[in-house]
């Protein structure tokens, strides 16, 4: 009988498909991760506290009504253009200085572009500070 030497090589390790491996789970990692998305306009929405002082008005507040009117304090604009309303936004924010907050309050049944239509207004004009109001549903009524 017949008995070899023993070798003394050490056996190889293939690294290639360690590196497949690694690979496949660092794109893998890549694509199901989330990234938080930043929106183009700032939006703050209302918060509840005290009153109001009804004598000191250092905000603006643009309406909207049923058929697309705007009115800016209470004063109906002269026409729908976006062009008019930009104009009335940058006046009445010179009187008031700064950047005064504007609360964009519509109808339930007003057009949604004309509520989009005031938000582009206010960043054209510069108004980084937008509020929405909307009125307290009284308990039990269910308006769909």
């Amino acid at each position: 009988m017949r008995i070899s030497p023993r070798r003394t090589e050490s056996p190889e390790v293939n690294l290639t498909a360690l590196i497949d491996v690694v690979f496949l789970l660092l794109i893998f990692f890549m694509v199901s991760t989330t990234f938080q998305r930043e929106t183009e306009i700032g939006i703050q929405l209302p918060e509840a506290g005290a009153a109001a002082d009804p004598t000191r008005k250092d905000y603006m507040e643009v309406s909207v009504d049923a058929k697309g009117r705007y009115y800016l304090d209470g004063r109906p604009l002269v026409n729908t253009q976006i062009a008019t309303l930009v104009q009335a936004l940058r006046q009445r924010a010179q009187e008031l200085g700064g950047d005064p907050p504007v609360v964009v309050s519509g109808d339930r049944g007003s057009p949604y572009q004309s509520v989009m239509a005031i938000l582009d207004a206010a960043q054209r004009v510069g108004l980084s500070r937008v509020r929405f109001a909307a009125q307290l549903a009284e308990p039990g009524s269910a308006d769909n």
